[in-house]
């Protein structure tokens, strides 16, 4: 049996990174299979054996398939920072949408709607932080994300002044406070 040039197992000073690795994707997978499970619930309203296992198998798969795509953030506040950022951003959308309804049915609708395009940059930085920052912007009504690239450099349709003069505002940084950044 002589000396082999290849050396069998792992080094004491490798595995504990292999071990946060794995924590890092059991949480990764565990919270991405948690919400699609929690959406999966509200959303099919069936709660009988046959729907309910058929959404575990579904959202199982799923959570399989894009372990690394969708939770990747490693600092675990980092979720709980989110959760908070949630019905914050939920009460944005209910205010804007009563924004546009009152433009909408205001009877000098044509003098108080002033679509424009805006261009701003970022100081996010990381695909996960722009991409929950374009998407908030979309989901608020009276907002449109047209584009947004690696660098942060963003271009938003607005309808009116009053939505353009608040981007990137206090969204940015609650998106911000949930990365640490």
């Amino acid at each position: 049996m002589g000396n082999h040039p290849i050396q069998m197992g792992t080094s004491t000073s490798e595995q504990p990174e292999s071990n946060k690795n794995r924590r890092s994707r059991l949480l990764s997978g565990l919270s991405t299979f948690l919400v699609l499970i929690s959406f999966w619930l509200v959303f099919s309203g069936k709660f009988d054996l046959f729907h309910v296992g058929l959404g575990v198998l579904s959202c199982a798969l799923v959570t399989y398939l894009s372990i690394d795509l969708i939770f990747v953030v490693a600092e675990p506040l980092a979720y709980y920072r989110f959760i908070r950022y949630l019905p914050w951003l939920l009460y944005q959308i209910l205010l804007s949408s009563l924004h546009v309804t009152r433009l909408t049915f205001h009877p000098r609708m044509r003098d108080l709607i002033h679509p424009q395009i805006i261009r701003f940059k970022s100081k996010l930085n990381g695909n996960l932080p722009l991409f929950l920052f374009a998407n908030s912007i979309t989901l608020t009504p009276g907002t449109i994300t047209i584009f947004v690239n690696m660098f942060g450099d963003f271009t938003v349709h607005a309808v009116d002044r009053e939505v353009a003069d608040a981007l990137p505002g206090e969204m940015e940084a609650r998106i911000a406070e949930i990365f640490g950044q």
